[in-house]
């Protein structure tokens, strides 16, 4: 028998507003809020979610683990981004295949190029 995966958790210090962005970003909606967690979906029913919960103070470090948003044009989608509040972040990448972001809270992801079919 093996696990389904329910959800990310993210921490963050303003969990409904990130909750919010992210939901915009993915096009996902918020199924549930509740002060110690928000939970944002495809949709209600469909699995994985992503879970944003309270800490106090800010991101520090480097992530551990990111997404990587795969849209159909890379470059309308970083503008798109930016234009809602995310930030062109340098991690030493090296290479045109992707372009590093950080969200309203400084957590990195990564907008990859069209893959060719």
């Amino acid at each position: 028998m093996t696990s389904v995966w329910q959800s990310l958790t993210v921490d963050a210090q303003d969990p409904g507003r990130l909750a919010r962005w992210w939901a915009e970003a993915l096009g996902y909606q918020v199924v549930a809020e509740r002060p110690d967690e928000v939970e944002i979906r495809q949709s209600a029913d469909r699995l994985p979610g992503i879970v944003f919960v309270p800490v106090n103070g800010a991101k520090e470090g480097k992530n551990r683990l990111h997404l990587d948003l795969r849209p159909a044009d890379r470059e309308a989608e970083v503008e798109r981004l930016v234009d809602m509040g995310a930030r062109h972040v340098d991690v030493g990448q090296d290479g045109n295949d992707w372009t590093v972001l950080a969200d309203p809270e400084g957590n990195e992801f990564c907008v990859l190029r069209q893959r060719a079919d």
